[in-house]
């Protein structure tokens, strides 16, 4: 689609522009010190980058042409802001494990550098380190406040097994979980991400759930994030993940963007074959009537004995008796951007310019929990090909959902192309203009839009041609699937 801009590799001019650049802020008084400089490639020792995180330094210039190999995780302790620039280098590790670590809640600061880890992880090579190594981890105190931010330019993540970046206010850590019922808490402390031309490719392929870039926030915060000219390839979960969990809003702007290809470290291929063998037969779903007496223990039970049983969702639904009403086994595969906001507080989204093409579940899935909005402007972008809805919007409380779709188009997904869904006192007011449905769930729905309860809801359709063909009851316009919404075309 031609939204990215290069990735710069400056070289040995970029070395002397980047020690330039730094010592122009100590001209203009934006810092007191001297940068500390990086001269080698070398683990350790001076000269080093890890010796130059440990000095204290307030910023690091790489003013090395060599490769920087290390054989740990590079860690600063610091809680004060670090700036580190430098000029296209590599920092590589051979071994599985976090590359670099900001462990005391430091706002960071990354231009020009490369992380690379060891690679070749998937379902079938996870890694086996006890803690699975991430990019970029910045880990927020529990008593931190004000905001912490992140910000990375001209930076590529590769090549690791878990996630590729990854901000936490958790004091769960890793085992925070995801979506809005992630457990833990966190501090009073905002999150600020900042990506600019970075790149996020093949990472995440090494465990179950590790994304692109994940923020966890369990506190009272917001999440603010921005993303301009950045892509997020073949990760093994989402490309990116915002999880706000608790009081505070998430407020995201992503320009100029490609997410490809993210969400199968659970293949739904090898997996479903895996299933099969596990079910010897019986079907991997079904619905009975509560004279059957069906209790659960007849049934499967949850998969075991697979590549990765974390993979599948076993889900039981019963009758009050107790008996069984149905069960459903799914391939959890994930999204090219999640957004999940629970408790107070709205969803606040622009998405513009970006290509989101062939990931495994939804394209844009985001879901507002408690009282809050979900409140999108998308304009000039496109989900094709995506395994399951191409733009997905569902809020669940007292909030409505507010959205304005402009040359929006969705494209052969498995799924609808958009979706948007409120359930109880919220109301959705939706105007889609200049876009296009087409070829989406095998042909038969464009536009999917649902009021469940007692809100209302209004879809404006301008200028706007949805080529998904299904009629009837519940379709006030071919291809537009409405309930409990008036829909009105322009």
């Amino acid at each position: 689609m031609g939204f990215m801009k290069k990735h710069i590799n400056l070289g040995k001019r970029g070395l002397a522009t980047g020690v330039m650049a730094a010592g122009l802020l100590l001209v203009s008084g934006v810092s007191q010190a001297m940068p500390v400089v990086v001269s080698n490639g070398l683990n350790d020792g001076e000269g080093s980058f890890r010796a130059a995180l440990e000095s204290g330094a307030r910023e690091i210039v790489v003013a090395t042409s060599d490769e920087i190999m290390i054989t740990e995780t590079l860690v600063y302790e610091g809680e004060r802001p670090i700036a580190i620039y430098g000029a296209g280098q590599t920092v590589k590790a051979m071994d599985d494990f976090t590359l670099l670590e900001v462990s005391n809640g430091a706002s960071l600061t990354v231009v020009g550098l490369t992380f690379e880890g060891p690679g070749g992880f998937d379902i079938n090579s996870q890694s086996t380190a006890e803690s699975p190594g991430k990019g970029i981890f910045v880990d927020v105190r529990d008593d931190q406040t004000g905001r912490v931010q992140l910000t990375l330019r001209n930076v590529t993540v590769r090549g690791v097994a878990n996630h590729g970046v990854h901000v936490s206010d958790c004091n769960l850590a890793d085992d925070c979980g995801s979506g809005g019922g992630g457990a833990g808490e966190g501090s009073a402390a905002a999150i600020g991400v900042e990506f600019t031309n970075v790149i996020i490719d093949d990472v995440g392929n090494g465990k179950f759930d590790a994304d692109g870039l994940r923020v966890d926030e369990r506190g009272v915060g917001n999440i603010l994030f921005v993303a301009d000219g950045s892509t997020f390839v073949g990760v093994g979960a989402d490309g990116v993940e915002l999880d706000e969990g608790q009081e505070g809003e998430v407020i995201a702007r992503v320009t100029n963007s490609t997410f490809d290809g993210n969400g199968l470290y659970c293949d739904p291929d090898q997996l479903g074959d895996e299933l099969e063998t596990f079910l010897a037969g019986e079907d991997d779903e079904g619905e009975f009537e509560e004279s059957e007496e069906v209790i659960a223990d007849l049934l499967p039970g949850p998969v075991t004995g697979s590549s990765d049983d974390r993979c599948f969702e076993y889900a039981v639904d019963t009758f009050g008796s107790g008996f069984v009403a149905a069960y459903e086994y799914a391939i959890d595969v994930d999204d090219a951007f999640d957004i999940d906001e629970a408790g107070p507080g709205s969803l606040r989204s622009r998405v513009i310019n970006v290509s989101i093409v062939g990931n495994f579940d939804e394209g844009v899935d985001f879901d507002e929990e408690d009282a809050g909005d979900i409140k999108l402007v998308a304009a000039n972008a496109i989900a094709t090909d995506n395994t399951d809805d191409g733009f997905k919007l569902s809020e669940e409380g007292e909030g409505s959902v507010q959205t304005v779709f402009v040359g929006v188009t969705a494209e052969d997904n498995g799924g609808k192309g958009f979706v948007f869904e409120e359930a109880d006192a919220g109301n959705i007011n939706a105007l889609v203009s200049m876009s296009e449905t087409d070829g989406n769930d095998d042909g038969d729905v464009g536009i999917e839009v649902v009021q469940e309860d007692a809100g209302s809801g209004r879809l404006v359709l301008r200028d706007t041609t949805v080529n998904e063909s299904e009629v009837g009851e519940d379709f006030p316009v071919a291809g537009v699937e409405a309930d409990g919404v008036t829909v009105s075309e322009q």
